[in-house]
C-alpha cells in the first residue's frame, strides 16, 4: 500500500529486523465499519501524513492495521513485566501490533503502533480487542500531558471499528493509533535477559542506545551510561508526574519506557483533591502504585533495568553490580532535585531561593492541602491571585484559614511572581467526572463533549471566557472516583 506523505517520510521495520527474536510477524484483525471518532492534525502534520488520506476509506485501513504500508512489517512485540511485584517472563503485544517506524518530517524515527487491533500469540486468553471508552482516554490523557510539558506518547487518532465486544455488557470496538519515540520497556530488557541469548541482549542495548541515548555509545562503559540515561530520563517524568497530580495507576516494568515517554494509559487519572494515598485503579487493590508511592515504584523498576544489564556492564560480577548500585543511589537525589525545582516554578520563586528554604515550604503546603482535602490543581493556579492581592482563590480553599495565612505569609516574603507561577500551573486539566462525560458520549454516538474536552486541555494555562466548568473540580455528587483498564 503506497500511502501519501511528505517526500522525506517513509515507514521501516528496523524493530523487527535487528531484534527479530523479539518480533512475532501479524495481522491485525478485519474491521467491519472503520469510522473515524478523533484524529490528531498536528501529529499527523509531524509525521507527514495527511489528514485527509488518513480520513479516507484506505486511511482507515491503515489506522486499524488491515492495509500495511510499503516497507512497514507489522509485529506483536515480546517482552516481560513485573506485574503488581510477580514477575511474568512471557507478556508481550496481546493486543496491539507495532506496525512500523517513521522518519518523521524532522528526521526523528517514531513508532506508529495500533491498540485494540485484535489477539496475538501474548494474547494469554484475551481477546485482544478494544473498546471505545479507554482508547479515548488514552488520546484524551496523552494529549493533556504533551500540552503540559510532559513527556509521552501521542496519539494519532482513534477509530471505531463496528465490532461489538464483550466487556461487562456489549461495547463498540475501537483501534488506538499511537506515536512514540519507540515501544521499548524495561519489560523489553527483561525479556532478552531472561531468554540467557546474551547476543540478544547486547543487541536490544545497542538498539536502544543508537535509537534514545548515541551519546552513550562513546561512554566508557556504555552500557551503564544507557543505564545512567534512562534513570535520568524517568527521575525527571516522574517527578512531572508528580508536579501535575497524575496518576499512571499500572506501573508494571513493562508500562515503564526506555525513552522516558509516559506510555500505556490505562486507569491512569489527574487527582481531584489533593492526597499522598489517592489510588484511582480497579486493580489496585493494595495501593502498590498510589500518588505518593510512584518515585519509590519508579526507582524499584529501575534496579530491574539494572538487573538485566549486569553481564553487559563488566565481566565482573561484583564489579558489575557495585557500578550499577553507584548509579541506582542516584536516582532519589535526582528525583528530588527534579521536583523541588517544579515546585519552586510552581510556587513562583526567584533563582534566589535556596533549597533549604524552598523545601520545606513546598512540603509543608502540601501537608495543608492533605489535611483540608484541598483541590490541587486550582489551588495552585490560585494562588497567582494571592500574589495579585486577592488571596480568595487559595485562601477559600482551606479550612484552617490561620495555617494558611501563616504558611502564605513566608512565602510571600520570598518575592513570588505571579506570572510565572500561571506559566506552570495549569488551569484545565482533563477533570475525571469531564473525561467520563466525554467517554459515556462518544460510546452513544455524540462526539462533541469530546471535541470540547480536547479543545480545552489543549492549551492548558490560558485562561479562556466561558470554560468555568473545565477549571471547577468535581461536583460533590462525583462520588469516588474508579478507573478500569479496558481489557
Amino acid at each position: 500500500m503506497s500511502v501519501p506523505t511528505d517526500s522525506r517520510v517513509s515507514f521501516d521495520s528496523r524493530f523487527a529486523r535487528e531484534l527479530p527474536e523479539m518480533a512475532v510477524a501479524w495481522q491485525a484483525d478485519d474491521a467491519p465499519a472503520p469510522r473515524l471518532l478523533a484524529l490528531n492534525g498536528p501529529v499527523a502534520a509531524e509525521l507527514g501524513l495527511d489528514p485527509g488520506f488518513l480520513g479516507s476509506p484506505e486511511g482507515l485501513a491503515l489506522l486499524v492495521g488491515t492495509s500495511v504500508p510499503d516497507g512497514a512489517a507489522p509485529v506483536a512485540q515480546a517482552y516481560s513485566g513485573h506485574q503488581f511485584g510477580s514477575f511474568n517472563p512471557g507478556l508481550g503485544d496481546g493486543r496491539a501490533l507495532l506496525l512500523g517506524e517513521l522518519t518523521d518530517v524532522a528526521g526523528r524515527l517514531r513508532d506508529l503502533h495500533l491498540k485494540g487491533s485484535g489477539r496475538t500469540p501474548f494474547a494469554r486468553g484475551g481477546d485482544g480487542l478494544a473498546v471505545i471508552g479507554p482508547m479515548l482516554r488514552e488520546y484524551i490523557v496523552s494529549e493533556a500531558m504533551h500540552a503540559l510539558g510532559v513527556p509521552t506518547t501521542r496519539s494519532l487518532a482513534v477509530v471505531a471499528t463496528g465490532r461489538e465486544v464483550r466487556r461487562e455488557t456489549m461495547l463498540p470496538g475501537a483501534v488506538l493509533a499511537r506515536v512514540a519515540s519507540s515501544h521499548l520497556r524495561v519489560g523489553s530488557f527483561q525479556y532478552a535477559a531472561a531468554t540467557g541469548n546474551q547476543d540478544l541482549l547486547t543487541r536490544l542495548a545497542d538498539h536502544a542506545i543508537s535509537r534514545h541515548y548515541p551519546e552513550a555509545a562513546s561512554a566508557e562503559r556504555p552500557y551503564l551510561a544507557l543505564f545512567e540515561s534512562v534513570l535520568s530520563a524517568q527521575a525527571s517524568l516522574v517527578a512531572q508526574w508528580m508536579l501535575v497530580g497524575f496518576l499512571h495507576g499500572v506501573m508494571n516494568t513493562d508500562n515503564m519506557t526506555i525513552s522516558g515517554e509516559t506510555i500505556d494509559y490505562g486507569p491512569c487519572a489527574f487527582m481531584d483533591v489533593f492526597d499522598y494515598a489517592t489510588v484511582y485503579s480497579s486493580i489496585d487493590r493494595g495501593g502498590r502504585y498510589a500518588y505518593a508511592n510512584q518515585p519509590l515504584i519508579a526507582e524499584w523498576n529501575l534496579a530491574r533495568l539494572a538487573e538485566t544489564l549486569l553481564p553487559l556492564i563488566d565481566e565482573d560480577q561484583e564489579q558489575a553490580v557495585a557500578l550499577a548500585v553507584g548509579v541506582l543511589e542516584s536516582f532519589r537525589p535526582r528525583y528530588s532535585a527534579d521536583w523541588l525545582a517544579g515546585m519552586k516554578a510552581k510556587l513562583g520563586l526567584p533563582d534566589g531561593v535556596e533549597d533549604e528554604v524552598a523545601s520545606p515550604l513546598a512540603n509543608d503546603v502540601l501537608t495543608l492541602l492533605q489535611e483540608n482535602h484541598v483541590d490541587y490543581t486550582s489551588f495552585f493556579r490560585g494562588l497567582g491571585s494571592v500574589v495579585r492581592g486577592d488571596a480568595r482563590p487559595a485562601r477559600d480553599k482551606v479550612l484552617d484559614v490561620a495555617a494558611f495565612d501563616a504558611w502564605a505569609e513566608r512565602w510571600l516574603t520570598l518575592g513570588p511572581d505571579a506570572d510565572a507561577m500561571d506559566r506552570v500551573n495549569p488551569l484545565y486539566i482533563p477533570r475525571n467526572h469531564l473525561v467520563e462525560e466525554a467517554l459515556e458520549a462518544a460510546t452513544a454516538g455524540d462526539l462533541d463533549p469530546l471535541t470540547r474536552l480536547l479543545d480545552v486541555v489543549a492549551n492548558p494555562f490560558e485562561e479562556r471566557p466561558g470554560l468555568e466548568r473545565y477549571a471547577a473540580g468535581a461536583p460533590d455528587d462525583f462520588g469516588q472516583y474508579t478507573t478500569y483498564c479496558g481489557t
